[in-house]
């Protein structure tokens, strides 16, 4: 027997009416029966089409301000009834049930809702019931039931019945029944995440996830691992919601250190800033009177390891700075905007991949992170912490000048975007010298200081830029080891959390060095 099966009736329930009009016709040209409800049977009877009220199938008005319309037997039992069993034909028959082989449904809008920041009880309102119900029942039934949720699919439903004559293929079918099963959890997960959010739920029992396809790729972090890119609606600045102007798709790889780069330069807003990332950690972060300036101090913290980067700017690309970019090979610029000269000069480096956002990522806005782990998944809130003036401690001899106070702020902010044990020095508002990613603090210093050493050499320096400058720590020192090589390394001043059992340790030898220290009883671990 073949898998084809006829679409004879179809039942069109939208709230995003986008091509609903231009399907109703080309169905009604396959010979195909109209059954809608409300908005969408006027919308369709307006543009002159043969269409049939469902409440005139089921005998029941919509009631209760449209919360029952399809809740009914004669609906579901068209949906559900399997064509193959003479019980299920009987039972149709008996009671003047009529199968429906065809369901375009879309949702209420609760995602929108939510976002536009209704209050409770609106959003309450937009949460679909019926919709979801007869989904299922079609997406259960879809060996004989094609049920579409996406306007993207319009297209190709038509295509279907074209290629075989007003039928589908079980295939087909099949695939329509994924994506409708996807949207309906997607859809759940929304309602479930806002209403733990509305009702101050921290640790719901159960959590869901959910994301939309934005992009298949070539492959994951290596060619042996398939990879693709889902979004979630959130909307927040990045390279979810960037457009992307030239160059080709972007990689797995390219994505996490794009998103890395962005975050950290949004960590900026009083004036240019430039992070350039390589594999997810900084190997340059600078301020500058102008975006220029801020991307040669950036660029000159580590250019070695700039080749092949990410360069994230806190304001819109000007020609200037896209000139400065382009001296070197560069993987992706992210930015706010791009002037259209700093564009022109872009579109001769084809392989460049040029993002605008049009806006930043507030870096104090609270959301989930998620890790997966075997057997489950780590869910924790985003490292949104920062730290004010008047809560940092001063627990040294030497008190920092005002200029120093300026770079060891600095320093903190990039320490929290660097891989632990993260080590960070800074001066005159540019790093200097990163130490990230070790299993020791001593190492994260060490090698902090050797990479300074060397841009010294190549730049041609009579010291490294690591003398006189401020160094960050992004978790306490166990030891006074780590603190003395930052000294060595010409380090004048420190910010760590404290909180050691040796602090005492760590404060006498930074007032043996005469180095100032700050506290400031926050912790940036990022692993």
């Amino acid at each position: 027997m073949s898998d084809l099966q006829p679409v004879r009736r179809a039942l069109l329930s939208v709230s995003d009416k986008t091509g609903l009009l231009d399907l109703a016709r080309a169905l009604a040209g396959h010979g195909v029966t109209l059954l809608s409800t409300g908005g969408s049977a006027q919308a369709l009877r307006d543009a002159g089409l043969d269409v049939t009220d469902v409440a005139e199938v089921t005998g029941f008005p919509e009631m209760m301000d449209g919360r029952v319309k399809t809740l009914h037997p004669v609906v579901h039992g068209g949906l559900l009834a399997r064509r193959d069993l003479p019980a299920h034909v009987s039972a149709m028959e008996d009671h003047n049930i009529g199968g429906i082989d065809l369901l375009v449904v879309n949702l209420y809008p609760f995602e929108e809702t939510v976002a536009k920041g209704a209050d409770f009880d609106t959003c309450i309102e937009n949460i679909d019931i019926g919709g979801p119900a007869m989904i299922r029942s079609a997406a259960k039934n879809h060996a004989f039931v094609n049920v579409v949720t996406d306007v993207q699919d319009y297209g190709d439903l038509l295509a279907e019945l074209d290629a075989h004559n007003g039928q589908t293929s079980l295939a087909f079918r099949q695939r329509l029944a994924q994506t409708a099963y996807g949207r309906t959890a997607a859809y759940d997960t929304a309602v479930s995440t806002w209403m733990a959010a509305a009702t101050d739920l921290a640790e719901p029992r159960r959590r869901s996830f959910a994301g939309t396809l934005r992009q298949t790729m070539r492959y994951g972090e290596n060619p042996h691992q398939s990879a693709s890119f889902y979004t979630d609606g959130s909307n927040r600045p990045g390279v979810a919601t960037a457009t992307q102007h030239q160059g080709k798709a972007l990689s797995y790889n390219n994505i996490n250190d794009t998103d890395a780069a962005f975050e950290l330069v949004a960590e900026f807003t009083d004036g240019p800033a430039v992070a350039i990332i390589k594999h997810a950690n900084p190997c340059g972060v600078a301020k500058g009177a102008t975006l220029q300036e801020a991307y040669q101090k950036a660029f000159d913290c580590d250019r070695t390891s700039a080749f092949g980067g990410i360069v994230a700017l806190n304001q819109p690309l000007d020609a200037d700075t896209a000139k400065a970019i382009v001296e070197i090979f560069t993987e992706v610029v992210i930015a706010p905007g791009a002037s259209d000269e700093a564009r022109d000069i872009f579109a001769a480096k084809k392989n460049l991949r040029l993002l605008t956002t049009d806006g930043l990522p507030d870096p104090r806005v609270a959301q989930l992170t998620y890790r997966q782990v075997a057997g489950g998944m780590l869910v924790q809130d985003k490292d949104t912490g920062h730290v004010a003036d008047d809560t940092l401690r001063v627990v040294t001899k030497v008190k920092p000048s005002d200029a120093q106070l300026d770079d060891l702020k600095f320093a903190w902010k990039v320490g929290k975007h660097v891989k632990s044990n993260a080590i960070v020095y800074v001066k005159d508002g540019a790093t200097v010298g990163v130490g990230a990613g070790q299993m020791s603090r001593l190492d994260s210093a060490l090698i902090a200081a050797k990479k300074a050493e060397r841009m010294a050499e190549a730049l041609g320096l009579d010291a490294p830029l690591t003398k006189g400058s401020a160094v960050a720590s992004d978790a306490f020192f166990p030891f006074a080891d780590g603190l003395m090589e930052a000294a060595a390394a010409g380090a004048t001043c420190v910010i760590q959390p404290g909180g050691s059992m040796r602090d005492d340790e760590v404060i006498a030898a930074a007032d043996d060095a005469g180095i100032a220290m700050v506290m400031t009883g926050m912790r940036h671990f990022k692993h």
